[in-house]
């Protein structure tokens, strides 16, 4: 799965970073703690690595 924003991308990096154990999982806040508690690593690698120039900065709630 792509991430849809740099928000989301941002997010996705900092529990990916804790699953690998280089941040500590307090640190985590928002989306990026419920990330590491929901997705597995591959699937953070898989968002966390989406290009930035294709994204938005954030993501609209329509």
């Amino acid at each position: 799965m792509k991430a849809s924003s740099k928000a989301q991308q941002k997010a996705a990096g900092a529990a990916l970073a804790a699953k690998r154990g280089e941040e500590k999982v307090e640190n985590l806040q928002g989306a990026s703690k419920d990330m590491y508690e929901t997705m597995s690593e591959e699937e953070l690698d898989e968002m966390a690595s989406t290009p930035r120039s294709e994204l938005p900065e954030s993501k609209d709630d329509d």
